[in-house]
């Protein structure tokens, strides 16, 4: 991303898990056995997802441990993101068996170590793992923090849907720069759509977290960039609550517009759909 800077949100991880805890104090017994959006999973799925979300990384990252008999890498066959789910699966399954509240002090003690850890890394520095949603093959500290700070707060905000209780995330503060985050995959997304040079895609989100994100097309492709030079080619515009939706989970264009009413599209109507394929998590 040449032309973008760094995004750093090391610094949130604390609030952003303050208000995770905070949610998971205030669900009454019925609620953690609620269905969420999109999912499979049921709320109290998704706190031990993020439990274990942070462990792995300490595991791997801050202490250097990868599991003996090799069930920390993926099998013969299997592709990155079913041996994602295969890993999510195990450990969901595993932990069913804890209560509510040993969840909420694991997730406590371990959001703590994992907010440690994420400042005491060189943001430019080489992360363990590149962020393929954003087509990279080696990612920076920075890029990969980042990716685990969408985790955490599009996770929190499936259980405020589910819940539907108002978010608490969805903010300036802590909701616009995931969508800041969630956008840098908006480059990668475009990589084999064609137009004519000096073409402007627009994705404008509406709300408190919204904003709006600008890729071009240019000689060697297309560039994501942080100011239109023009009137945009195409605009695709959506709400804040239907925007981390359509990002979080692979369907057709057709679908999420069936769906999802509030997006309009204005200008190249096949260039704005070619923005909704945007998926900016491992799906």
């Amino acid at each position: 991303m040449k032309t973008m800077p760094p995004i750093l949100v090391a610094g949130l991880f604390p609030e952003m898990s303050r208000q995770l805890v905070k949610l998971l104090r205030s669900l009454t017994p019925d609620e953690w056995h609620f269905p969420t959006f999109s999912s499979r999973r049921l709320v109290k799925d998704i706190a031990s997802h993020l439990l274990d979300g942070s462990l792995r990384r300490l595991s791997m990252q801050r202490d250097g441990y990868f599991s003996a008999d090799g069930s920390s890498k993926a099998r013969a066959g299997e592709t990155t993101v079913d041996f994602l789910s295969r890993l999510n699966d195990e450990w969901e399954i595993a932990t069913r068996r804890l209560s509510p509240q040993v969840l909420i002090e694991l997730i406590e003690w371990a959001d703590a170590q994992l907010a440690e850890l994420f400042r005491s890394l060189d943001p430019q520095g080489p992360a363990i793992f590149p962020v393929a949603w954003a087509g990279e093959e080696k990612s920076e500290n920075w890029m990969d923090i980042a990716r685990d700070y969408t985790e955490k707060w599009h996770h929190t905000q499936q259980i405020f849907a589910a819940t539907g209780r108002p978010s608490t995330i969805m903010n300036r503060e802590l909701g616009y720069p995931c969508f800041d985050i969630f956008m840098r995959a908006l480059r990668y997304t475009f990589r084999n759509v064609e137009a004519d040079q000096g073409s402007v895609v627009a994705v404008a989100i509406k709300g408190e977290a919204g904003g709006t994100w600008y890729i071009e097309r240019r000689k060697e492709g297309w560039e994501q960039i942080a100011v239109a030079p023009g009137p945009p080619t195409a605009t695709v515009t959506m709400d804040q609550d239907t925007a981390w939706q359509v990002v979080t989970k692979r369907r057709s264009p057709e679908a999420i517009r069936q769906q999802f009413s509030d997006i309009r599209i204005t200008g190249d109507e096949t260039l704005g759909l070619s923005a909704l394929n945007m998926v900016s998590v491992m799906a």
